[in-house]
């Protein structure tokens, strides 16, 4: 087919892309710019998904970006509802899977990644909903009506927060997971114990230390076994275990890639012509010195607008520390750093596992921060990290 050319083109129609656009037009207020997306939707924020969609306070035309109008002011072309195939960064073109080839000057990819899936028989069934996009939500508003019973398969960041939302919605929920407590990749045990105590006081069954052995379906419900042998009937699964970053095309396309596409400060990969951003980026976290992927909301909006202005010949480097959120019930957060539940803690709390912070250290020296129900903050806990600080007596102090 007829290759189509663009001086940028953005590959992946989520937040990090549309951030891209934004930061595009703030160095080249005319450079012809592809927007495409595999999803239909015109780009939104996930966010609202697990959470601000599903108490109230969010309606669904209110996460979208921007209206199409944004996009035509912007000289911005779309294609929403395309999947990209194959890279030649040699010839500078891309194919999508009807063969439609497209050329560009400076590429990102912004693809995000896939919902892990269960290796399990039943598995792959029909209507087990691995919760990741609007349509997931759309379709799991109208099948997990009040009253309902579904279950819910992980404990971290989408498990805790989809639960949490289907009990305020009055559904019947049973929470499966193999760790012992609530996010315990992030959180200390004593704070993830007793955030799990505040689930089983709303009335969620908390079945944690094991995991599905199969799904299976009898007539219009579903049937989760267990490793442990005990058997669940629901009428919806909702599995929240992680994402897979899309790297796939990239590696094809012979781009360095490890958990995630590599890229360089610059936001550029191992192709000069060829940026990357948000959930698939494998970057170097200048604050930490070490390179990570980071799967939260301010890091695809912030990396997606600095790719955009790089793309553009700004040459800045990427040297800014997102942070990530969470609300689980009345239990809310704010972290940024290295928040691994490895590393040494200590908690300075006004209210014990309720209201505080949580100094995340390594060979005694503040590596991540975690405020709990404590808000604006986030500057302070920076500037900690990027000095190195080393914790003394008067660490909890630091950030009042």
């Amino acid at each position: 087919m007829a290759k189509k050319g663009c001086r940028y083109v953005i590959v992946g129609g989520g937040l990090a892309g549309a951030s891209a656009v934004e930061g595009i037009r703030e160095v080249d207020p005319e450079g012809s710019i592809l927007l495409i997306g595999s999803e239909r939707h015109l780009p939104y924020d996930r966010p609202p998904l697990t959470k601000k969609l599903w108490f109230g306070q969010k309606k669904v035309q209110e996460i979208f970006l921007h209206d199409e109008s944004y996009y035509s002011r912007h000289c911005v072309e779309l294609r929403p509802g395309v999947r990209i195939m194959s890279i030649d960064p040699r010839r500078k073109e891309i194919t999508d899977e009807r063969g439609r080839t497209y050329g560009y000057e400076k590429l990102l990819l912004a693809t995000g990644g896939s919902p892990r899936r269960l290796p399990v028989p039943g598995g792959d069934l029909q209507g087990i909903c691995y919760y990741r996009t609007l349509y997931d939500y759309l379709r799991l508003r109208r099948e997990a009506a009040e009253g309902k019973s579904a279950v819910v398969i992980g404990g971290g960041f989408i498990g805790s927060e989809i639960a949490a939302a289907l009990n305020i919605s009055r559904v019947d929920v049973t929470m499966v997971f193999p760790s012992s407590y609530l996010c315990n990749r992030v959180f200390p045990e004593y704070l993830g114990r007793a955030v799990l105590e505040r689930y089983r006081q709303r009335g969620i069954r908390v079945l944690s230390g094991t995991a599905p052995a199969s799904f299976s379906r009898q007539g219009d419900r579903f049937v989760t076994r267990l490793r442990n042998g005990q058997e669940i009937e629901s009428d919806v699964v909702i599995v929240g275990i992680g994402i897979r970053p899309e790297v796939e095309t990239a590696r094809t396309a012979g781009l360095e890639t490890d958990n995630g596409i590599v890229v360089n400060a610059c936001l550029q990969t191992s192709h000069p012509d060829i940026y990357a951003a948000g959930d698939n980026a494998w970057f170097p976290y200048e604050a930490l010195g070490k390179g990570v992927r980071v799967e939260h909301w301010d890091n695809a909006l912030n990396q997606g607008r600095w790719a955009g202005r790089n793309m553009a010949g700004a040459r800045r480097r990427f040297d800014y520390m997102p942070y990530f959120f969470s609300d689980l019930f009345e239990f809310g957060y704010e972290a940024v750093g290295e928040v691994d539940s490895g590393l040494e803690t200590i908690p300075c709390w006004r209210k014990e596992n309720d209201t505080g912070v949580i100094y995340y250290l390594k060979d005694k020296i503040i590596r991540g921060v975690m405020m709990c129900n404590l808000w604006d903050r986030i500057d302070a806990a920076r500037e900690l990290i990027r000095m190195r600080v080393s914790a003394g007596p008067e660490i909890c102090d630091r950030i009042p």
